[in-house]
């Protein structure tokens, strides 16, 4: 433990609303929900998920060094003489308590980022950015949900300069619970697509959902994707809070527009307007759909009165982070072949940005362009039609063999040409010897599904099963 300490111990009373019980901590250097990545002189929460409870890893949390532990009064009898408690009534309530104080205290400019797709990206890329200029603090992975967020606010040191937050839903209500808590003075959507739409019917009424990014914004500015479909009602709801509305995109007008794009190498090459301010730059990995996320970025840079040019120099060295893009190349005893892992989740509009990609990489001497896809999840009674319209986008990728598994990616096996179609399985487990089998030197496989379709074990066969027959 180095540094100054995250939180003080009487801090912690206060804005956790708790009483103490077995001595107070002195002071807490992090804040952890889980016990497999605590550090020493962490509090420790102890929340309630949908299949373990965080009580009954409390004492491996002190075993590991906990400076303190967040309990409920139904656990402070069996827990005492654990370690310092910090006893509530609700768990899940203090840890939004204690984002609130979090972001109450500090004087960092903040943003917020939602969309359909793209908000991890576009969240990754404003971190990297703002972190030239100042102490940075965002969202870890994906963590943008009702535990995540005020977990992420818990984190963030008082006298960070920038904070960058992402929120998700899968309902309606979801993203104004949390944008009260971040508060943020810049708020980004980044696309609106049929995700979760089960829950909610209708495209539109997903686009409402994520509108209520702007709820608290207060007189901030808003950022939305201009060449969406729903600009203009996105753009109508944030009016209602936001001083101001900028548009990014390939859309002629658009505040930040993307001028060209050219992949090079790992990356890509970038034009673009931003302000009526010309700027060329580096991507460091490749898609046009993250040239459009940069020109978010950099609206954000230009509201937090950055920089432009150094904040555009940084993303020369975005990655994707794992799931989401990232490419390797993977060793096998006749060449190697390019892996391309977008197995962390899946809708139709981040379906089709990854075939492009796919389509756009180049292949090894006798290699071939293959997919390897598995159930986009959550899509509601359409969700037949939505994989089958995915066969067209398999042709313009120039995809050479395709892989499904699921009962969904059935229909765009059927709907797949002859020629293309390689084989489906039930399950990702079932397809794994078929691609195994199929794959080859100078090949490019891009592995995707929703995180639910479990295609990430396709991506782990083809890492591990190389690496073993190299082995020997």
């Amino acid at each position: 433990m180095t540094g100054k300490p995250l939180w003080s111990g009487l801090a912690l009373v206060g804005a956790l609303r708790a009483r103490a019980s077995g001595g107070l901590a002195r002071e807490a250097h992090g804040v952890s929900i889980d016990t497999r990545t605590l550090q020493p002189g962490d509090l420790f929460v102890a929340i309630k998920g949908e299949t373990r409870d965080g009580h009954d890893f409390v004492r491996a949390a002190f075993e590991k060094g906990a400076a303190a532990a967040v309990i409920d009064e139904a656990h402070a009898a069996e827990l005492s003489g654990a370690g310092p408690l910090f006893v509530v009534k609700d768990v899940q309530q203090s840890l939004e308590s204690l984002g609130r104080r979090a972001r109450e205290r500090t004087g960092a400019f903040v943003a917020a980022i939602t969309g359909s797709v793209g908000k991890t990206s576009t969240k990754d890329m404003t971190r990297l950015m703002l972190s030239r200029f100042g102490a940075t603090h965002a969202s870890t992975a994906s963590y943008n949900n009702h535990w995540g967020v005020p977990l992420t606010l818990a984190r963030m040191p008082a006298e960070s300069n920038f904070g960058v937050f992402e929120l998700g839903m899968n309902h309606a209500g979801e993203i104004a619970a949390l944008v009260a808590q971040v508060r943020p003075h810049v708020a980004v959507v980044t696309r609106i697509a049929p995700v979760h739409l089960e829950y909610f019917g209708s495209i539109g009424n997903i686009a409402d959902a994520k509108a209520e990014i702007f709820s608290a914004l207060d007189g901030g500015v808003a950022i939305i994707n201009r060449d969406d479909g729903f600009y203009e009602r996105l753009a109508a709801a944030a009016a209602l809070s936001a001083s101001h509305v900028f548009g990014f995109g390939e859309t002629e007008g658009a505040d930040a527009r993307l001028l060209s794009y050219a992949p090079a190498g790992e990356g890509a090459l970038v034009e673009a307007e931003i302000l009526e301010r010309r700027l060329r730059f580096r991507i460091g990995a490749p898609g046009k759909h993250l040239a459009v996320n940069a020109l978010a970025a950099l609206l954000v840079g230009a509201v937090f009165d950055v920089d432009l040019e150094e904040a555009a120099s940084a993303f020369a060295d975005f990655t994707p982070p794992s799931g989401r893009g990232q490419r390797e190349k993977i060793s096998t005893p006749d060449g190697e072949l390019t892996l391309i892992d977008e197995s962390y989740n899946a809708n139709p509009t981040s379906m089709r940005a990854a075939l492009e990609l796919l389509g756009g990489a180049p292949t090894g001497a006798g290699g071939r362009r293959i997919a390897v896809l598995g159930d986009m999840l959550e899509l509601g009674p359409q969700a037949g039609e939505l994989h089958a319209a995915l066969a067209q986008d398999l042709i313009d990728a120039r995809v050479d063999l395709l892989f499904t598994s699921g009962p969904l990616m059935s229909r765009l096996s059927y709907a797949a040409p002859d020629e293309m179609r390689g084989a489906h399985r039930a399950t990702p487990l079932e397809l794994e010897e078929a691609v195994l089998s199929a794959v080859r030197p100078g090949d490019v496989v891009m592995v995707k599904g929703s995180n639910g379709s479990r295609m990430s074990r396709i991506v782990s066969a083809l890492k591990t099963a190389f690496a073993e027959e190299m082995a020997n």
